[in-house]
């Protein structure tokens, strides 16, 4: 079988969620013995040098760039409201990624060409005109939904006046791409449901993200015992309002508790107020880049993901499993993962309840370890990397 995968951004290093899924997928497929095409968008704002990338992964997947800037721009969002397209999609379409394409459906024969995301749906019509492979949309997140949840909170008329066109945009977009692919791949059985509902004829399969579990060392002792830290890419609208939340909501309880408490808040484009804390708060460390995530995952202690929009599998939550990490979660935060509360996760949806698990972990050691414990056996039973592959190759043979 031969696969051609198309991708949004640069999966390679896997330093956010979506590269990790981009890039365990990919090579869950290559070690499954699938001739596998990378072809993706090399964007601006998550740039990656080619340079960079070990010749290993280059080779299994037959891996190729095409750079783009798609940030976002006063002119060209004033420039959309001219069309009919959402600006949030119109901006990875470009000719020099369009011949890229080309040359390579014209070069090879594909049993299968899967769309990481729906951003990459816009080139649908391409692809029939010059390949007769099966169209897979591999739905990362219901992409409307996450902005359906997120325009509640907006405060700036103006600004969620144009929001909200841009996502009836995308929403159009989203459901016409469901329609015009051959099959839905899905992270989690919520989104499943979710696309069901909208497209009730359609082929939808879900596929869990996984990890190269031998890249994973459960980490029982952490360095600095009893921190807790946020670590997630800080330009994702969810992740900020994630945290907007823990330090507006909690964290101001959990010091009149445990004046002792650190919070380490970690990540990529860490937007400039939160940096304020560290020079006003001792309690609070920021790491605007972590330059090694295994580093990381050892130093610091009690993991926490108070997410409250988006959708579809929280790929840091997993790499926490996988860590062997205590972690506190709310609802939203949890989907798509077959947890048990307070088992392998807790899970907490109100600040009184944050709070609570917070105070219980720092005070409970014999809790926490439990936690830790049943969290990589979660990890270990479920989001095997390989096995995941293997399963969607077999769905794939019968489509």
């Amino acid at each position: 079988m031969r696969i051609l995968q198309l991708c949004n951004k640069a999966p390679y290093p896997a330093n956010d969620g979506s590269s990790i899924a981009i890039c365990t997928l990919a090579e869950g497929l290559a070690d499954n013995g699938i001739e596998l095409h990378l072809l993706a968008i090399n964007t601006k704002k998550h740039f990656k040098p080619e340079s960079n990338i070990p010749q290993e992964f280059k080779l299994k997947t037959n891996y190729q760039s095409v750079y783009r800037d798609a940030n976002t721009s006063i002119i060209g969002a004033f420039l959309n409201l001219f069309s009919h397209q959402s600006y949030f999609v119109s901006r990875f379409f470009f000719k020099e990624y369009e011949d890229a394409l080309i040359h390579k459906l014209k070069n090879f024969s594909f049993d299968i060409i899967q769309l990481e995301g729906v951003f990459m749906c816009t080139y649908i019509p391409l692809i029939k005109k010059y390949s007769k492979a099966k169209i897979v949309l591999r739905s990362h997140n219901l992409e409307h939904q996450i902005w359906d949840r997120h325009l509640v909170s907006e405060k700036n008329f103006i600004k969620k006046t144009y929001l909200t066109l841009q996502n009836n945009r995308l929403k159009v977009f989203e459901i016409n791409a469901f329609n015009n692919v051959d099959a839905i791949i899905t992270i989690t059985d919520e989104d499943k449901k979710t696309i069901s509902s909208i497209c009730s004829k359609k082929n939808i399969y879900t596929c869990l993200t996984g990890v190269n579990l031998n890249k994973y060392k459960s980490i029982t002792h952490s360095k600095h015992q009893n921190t807790l830290f946020h670590f997630a890419s800080m330009d994702w609208m969810p992740n900020i309002e994630a945290v907007d939340w823990l330090l507006q909501h909690v964290w101001k309880n959990i010091v009149a508790q445990k004046p002792e408490a650190k919070l380490i808040l970690a990540g990529r484009g860490m937007p400039e107020r939160f940096k304020a804390y560290q020079n006003t708060n001792q309690n609070i460390t920021i790491i605007n880049d972590v330059k090694d995530s295994v580093e990381f995952y050892n130093d610091y202690d009690i993991m926490l993901v108070p997410l409250w929009s988006g959708s579809g599998l929280r790929i840091k939550l997993v790499e926490g499993l996988a860590y062997g990490k205590a972690i506190i979660t709310t609802s939203i935060g949890a989907e798509g993962i077959p947890y048990t509360h307070h088992k392998n996760m807790m899970i907490a949806d109100s600040p009184e309840d944050f709070v609570s698990a917070i105070i219980t972990l720092l005070n409970n050691p014999d809790k926490k370890t439990d936690l830790q414990k049943a969290a990589r056996d979660l990890a270990e039973k479920t989001f095997d990397y390989k096995q995941i592959a293997s399963d969607l190759i077999v769905y794939y043979q019968s489509l």
